[in-house]
């Protein structure tokens, strides 16, 4: 069955297009088969939250959306899972925010960076960065500290969805404004973030794009009010209680309070966005 032979009255039609997408991408060589893994889990994470965009995750957004506008040298970076589930809502992002997309993969090859290039500049994008490489995220050791200078390296605001927590921390030590798209609000990469979305990145990529044209119009001090008006610890309290304390199906969001006990509150990662 193809994405476009899912019926859209099906219950779960959603995900099943998702799932697809994502089972596409490793039949293009462009998503990793451990995408395939971090998909589910992501999902289940999606599940918890029913599966709906939180008030805080919406604030978060709004708030991201400001950052980048008012950024120098924003960059968006994308792995085999964002090409493969969101490569023209990403495309349409950048363009919204006058960013560069960069490829940036924990299982590297040269072959597969340009297949999602290619499938993003498919897509609508003009320049994809990622191939040039020439560029370093000091104290990594593995293929995703390898970047472009002229891009993530010299960047001033990095958005990293999907992301894994090594690489979040070393960005964060370089002195990068982050923007995480993660679903898990225990997991380093939210925890390290300036701004953490705690949502799903096909409902999250559109949302900002929606939020930055809005504040483009309403210029610097509306999009300053909206970076003031967001508390990341907040925004992360708020979605655990959504897991934590949430029924299936709710519609309200619970007030929340500190992130709990357990790994979560000494800074381990219990569940960590895995390579892609």
């Amino acid at each position: 069955m193809t994405e476009t032979e899912i019926p859209e009255d099906h219950p779960r039609y959603a995900s099943l297009v998702t799932r697809h997408r994502i089972e596409a991408g490793v039949e293009n060589g462009i998503t990793s088969k451990q995408g395939l893994i971090a998909q589910g889990r992501g999902e289940s994470f999606d599940y918890l939250l029913g599966e709906r965009t939180l008030p805080s995750a919406d604030a978060a957004a709004r708030a991201a959306a400001a950052t980048l506008l008012l950024a120098d040298h924003p960059v968006v970076s994308v792995n085999g899972n964002v090409a493969a589930l969101a490569p023209e809502e990403t495309v349409e992002l950048a363009e919204a925010v006058d960013a560069d997309i960069e490829v940036n993969l924990f299982n590297h090859t040269d072959e597969r960076v340009r297949r999602i290039a290619d499938h993003l500049r498919d897509h609508g994008a003009e320049e994809v960065k990622g191939l040039a490489a020439d560029g370093e995220i000091p104290g990594l050791d593995h293929a995703r500290g390898t970047v472009d200078a002229d891009g993530i390296e010299a960047a001033d605001v990095v958005v990293v969805p999907l992301e894994d927590g090594d690489r979040a921390e070393a960005l964060d030590a370089m002195g990068k404004t982050e923007i995480v798209i993660d679903l898990n609000p225990g997991s380093r990469s939210p925890r390290t973030a300036d701004i953490p979305i705690v949502d799903n990145l096909i409902r999250a990529v559109p949302s900002v794009t929606a939020h930055a044209r809005a504040l483009a119009e309403a210029g610097p001090g509306a999009q300053r009010d909206a970076i003031d008006a967001f508390d990341a610890d907040d925004a992360l309290a708020k979605a655990e209680a959504a897991i934590r304390e949430g029924s299936f199906g709710a519609e309200t969001e619970p007030a929340g309070g500190g992130v709990s006990d357990g790994a979560a509150q000494n800074g381990e990662n219990p569940v960590d966005e895995s390579a892609r």
